[in-house]
C-alpha cells in the first residue's frame, strides 16, 4: 500500500506526524508533502524536526513542484490524507484550484476515485468553509475533522491524538490499536 500524506499550515501538525509514524509501523509506503507554513507550525507546535519526519517516508515532494508524480492521475497511489488540512487547502480542493502539489494531488485522487481523507482543524466554521466541506464531500472526499471523542477515557493529549489517527487508519482499512473501541 502507498499513501501520500500532506501536512498543511493548520494547527495540529501532530496528527499528520503521528499518522506517518503509524503508517510506517504498518509497513505502508509513505510519500509526504509539507506546505511552507506546515514546516513553521511543526517547529512551533512540536519537538519534531522536518528531517526526522522525512526519514519515515520513501519520498518527500516539494509543494510547489507541479511536475512531481502525484500531480498526475497515472501516479500509482492507494490514497491520500491531508492532516491537518487548512481551510485554505480545503477551499483549493473543493473549488478545483490546483495551485500547489497538495491540492493538485488531492484533486487527482478524487478524479481517479481514490480515497482522500481530509482532516480539518478549524473551529468555529464560517459558511464558506461549510460550503467547501460540502463540495469536497460531494466530490468524493472523506471529511474527518479533528474532533476527539471521550468514550475511550483518554488520560492525556497523546490519547486524544491517537484517537484521531486511529480514525484515519480506519478510513484506510489499516488495523490498529490506537484507542479502545466502543463495545
Amino acid at each position: 500500500m502507498k499513501i501520500l500524506v500532506g501536512i498543511t499550515g493548520a494547527s495540529g501538525s501532530i496528527y499528520g506526524i503521528r499518522l506517518i509514524e503509524e503508517l510506517k509501523k504498518a509497513g505502508v509506503e509513505i510519500c509526504i508533502i509539507f506546505s511552507e507554513k506546515a514546516e513553521k507550525i511543526i517547529e512551533f507546535e512540536t519537538n519534531y524536526k522536518i528531517k526526522d519526519i522525512e526519514r519515515l517516508a520513501i519520498k518527500r515532494y516539494n509543494n510547489d513542484d507541479l511536475f512531481a508524480g502525484p500531480s498526475s492521475g497515472s501516479y500509482e497511489l492507494d490514497g491520500m490524507v491531508i492532516s491537518p488540512c487548512s481551510i485554505k487547502s480545503l477551499s483549493s480542493i473543493a473549488n478545483g484550484f490546483c495551485d500547489n502539489l497538495i491540492s493538485r494531488s488531492a484533486t487527482c485522487c478524487l478524479k481517479e476515485g481514490r480515497k482522500l481523507v481530509i482532516v480539518l482543524r478549524e473551529t468555529p466554521l464560517d459558511l464558506a468553509s461549510i460550503n467547501n466541506m460540502k463540495k469536497a464531500k460531494l466530490g468524493g472526499a472523506i471529511l474527518l475533522p479533528a474532533m476527539p471523542a471521550f468514550y475511550h477515557n483518554p488520560k492525556n493529549i497523546d490519547d486524544l491524538v491517537n484517537f484521531i489517527v486511529g480514525k484515519i487508519l480506519d478510513q484506510l482499512n489499516i488495523s490498529h490499536n490506537m484507542f479502545n473501541r466502543w463495545k
